[in-house]
Parts: C-alpha cells; sequence; structure tokens
C-alpha cells in the first residue's frame, strides 16, 4: 500500500504506465467494486448515476477551465470529436501535429469526400502554420512522447485567423494545471491521469464550438428531459451541451465521480511539480537533457525487455519506451529504471 496526496493506492513499485492506464486510488476502486457488486448480485441491477454522470462533467470543466454548462459527455474521444468534425463545413482545411494520436485527427480525415484536408507539420512548427488553415486539431500533450503544444503562441495564431482550435487533454490533465477556456472544445478520457474507470469521456466547447458541433450520434441521452422522452423520432434534443451527450457508461462516470473532484481539490502546481521533477530526475541520471514533461521516450536497444525483468510496467509508442510518472510514484520508481538500464 501506498499513500500520495492524501489516498491510498494498491500498487507495486515500478507502475510507469499511467499515460496508457492510471491506477486510481483504492477508495474510488473499492466504489466501483461495490457498485458492481449491486449488478452482478441484482441489489441494484438497473442502477443509473446521473447525478455522479453531472459531477464528474462539473469536475471535467474545473479541471481545464471551460465552463461545466458548456460540457458534454461520453464514452470515446473518437465519437466525440465526430460530432465536431461532422459540422465543419465543406472544404475546411484542418491542420495537425505529425504523427498525432489517431483518434484526434482522423474523425476529420474521413470527411475527405467533402473536400476536408489534412495537413500535418512538425509539433513545434504547428502555431505558425496556423494562419492558412481553419481548424487545429491536436493533443495539449503528445502520447507518443510527451512533447507540450505552446499553447499561447497556438492561442495568439488561432486568435489572429480565427482559426477553430480542439485540444485533446488526454495526456495532460490531471498532472498540470490547465486553463483552456479559450479553446473552442476541448476533449479528454477518464482512464490515464484522470486515475478512473475506461469508458467516460468529456467534451467542453466554447459558445462558438457549441453552436458549430453536430449532435451526429443523437443519444437518447441527449434528449431534453431525457427519462421521459425515451421514445420516438419527435423528441428535441437539449438546447446546450448536453445536446451532445452520449450514453454514459454508468460505472465509468460513477468512477470519475469519486476521482475527479479529488484531483480538482489538489494543488496541480505541486501535482506537476512532482510528477516532472521525478521525470527529469531519470533523465539527468541517463545523462540526458531534461523535457518538463511527466512522460519520457527513451530509445532503448531491446524495447522495455530488460525493464520489465526487472518489474517496471512501461509501453512502446512509435518504435520508443514510454515511461510516465504520476503523483503515486516516488524516486523509488527511478532508482528501479536507472538499475535496470545499467544491469
Amino acid at each position: 500500500m501506498h499513500e500520495a496526496f492524501g489516498e491510498q493506492f494498491q500498487i507495486q513499485p515500478g507502475y510507469l504506465n499511467t499515460a496508457s492506464t492510471g491506477v486510481p486510488p483504492l477508495r474510488v476502486g473499492r466504489r466501483v467494486a461495490s457498485a458492481v457488486e449491486d449488478w452482478y448480485t441484482a441489489a441494484h441491477p438497473n442502477a443509473s448515476f446521473d447525478a455522479e454522470v453531472d459531477a464528474a462533467r462539473a469536475a471535467f470543466a474545473t479541471l481545464v477551465g471551460a465552463d461545466p454548462d458548456r460540457v458534454a459527455i461520453g464514452s470515446a474521444v473518437s465519437s466525440l470529436i465526430g460530432m465536431v468534425a461532422a459540422g465543419v463545413p465543406d472544404g475546411t482545411r484542418v491542420l495537425t501535429a505529425a504523427e498525432e494520436f489517431g483518434s484526434v485527427v482522423r474523425p476529420f480525415a474521413v470527411h475527405a469526400d467533402r473536400g476536408v484536408t489534412i495537413t500535418e507539420v512538425d509539433l513545434e512548427a504547428l502555431p505558425e502554420r496556423v494562419a492558412d488553415h481553419d481548424l487545429v486539431t491536436v493533443s495539449v500533450t503528445q502520447s507518443r512522447d510527451g512533447r507540450t503544444v505552446d499553447l499561447a503562441a497556438l492561442r495568439a495564431a488561432a486568435e489572429r485567423t480565427g482559426a477553430r482550435v480542439l485540444l485533446d487533454v488526454s495526456q495532460a490533465a490531471g498532472w498540470q494545471p490547465l486553463s483552456l477556456g479559450w479553446a473552442d472544445w476541448l476533449v479528454g478520457v477518464s482512464h490515464k491521469w484522470l486515475l478512473s474507470t475506461n469508458g467516460a469521456c468529456w467534451l467542453a466547447c466554447s459558445e462558438r464550438g457549441l453552436a458549430e458541433a453536430r449532435p451526429s450520434a443523437a443519444s437518447w441521452y441527449a434528449a431534453d428531459d431525457r427519462w421521459n422522452n425515451l421514445y420516438g423520432a419527435s423528441a428535441a434534443l437539449h438546447p446546450g451541451a448536453r445536446g451532445l451527450d452520449t450514453s454514459p457508461i454508468w460505472h465509468a462516470h460513477l468512477g470519475a465521480a469519486e476521482a475527479l473532484p479529488w484531483l480538482v481539490s489538489l494543488d496541480l502546481a505541486s501535482v506537476r511539480a512532482h510528477c516532472v521533477g521525478l521525470a527529469d530526475l531519470l533523465l539527468e541520471r541517463l545523462d540526458l537533457a531534461p523535457r518538463d514533461s511527466a512522460i519520457v521516450a527513451l530509445d532503448l536497444p531491446d524495447g522495455a525487455g530488460s525493464l520489465a525483468e526487472q518489474g517496471i510496467a512501461a509501453s512502446v509508442r512509435s518504435g520508443r519506451v514510454r515511461l510516465s510518472f504520476h503523483l503515486y510514484n516516488t524516486e523509488e520508481d527511478v532508482d528501479r529504471v536507472v538499475r535496470a538500464l545499467r544491469s
């Protein structure tokens, strides 16, 4: 058992794979497990968690600096971004980072038949290329190597040109402070740095972004007065962001309702300092330059093999070993990696 930032975690030393799957606080895991038991023992087999969906929705908005009344919920990044992509005009010119995570850009790519085009550029060059495009879609922190887009430069470029901006915060929210209400759309998932069950996702919209997204999924959960409008074609969708809601995976949002308000209560500047401090300490001990990110990507001859033999959990992305540090990691994890590599 390990305690960090006021919560207990049942986690083994050497777990450095939060960028794939975060480990929830023990309290969060037990709450979800209890609800699952209620289901399979038929204690509450048809339980819904509307209050928890809304609590997680509000907490996500706080974490990213958005308006909670303009947050839609769903279960996958690609499906929520798909509603943004469905609403862009024919011929929209989309800008993204080279080797961006597929779910962030492919929902636009499938509209090529409408003349939607995709331009991929180096992440560092992205702000200077905004002027030639109508919409930018990019992860705040890149999944494959932990690099972060220059948000100030991107915002300035978008404000000069009027370009729309969609930011994926899936690899950023939860370990660093964010204030991104200026973006048109913000999307993020529950099961990485937000330490919740897989299956919850959010789309925060600006006023302009909400007006331009298209509710192409038109879920029953998006209906105005949803529980009294379950049937038929004529039920009106909610006039706000909830009109973009898709059917929730109940237990995922239940877990998020436990984890996200706790994350909101933390000093995220301290969380960031902890995570980045450990990542940069590892780089220093490997005689590499600091990268100011909680994610480290290393070129290792045998991939993650030597690390796995020493009980270290990591991922391989684009041929590089990806290590990710969160609030439950310690200097002991850094030491384990260094020993494994030197052995």
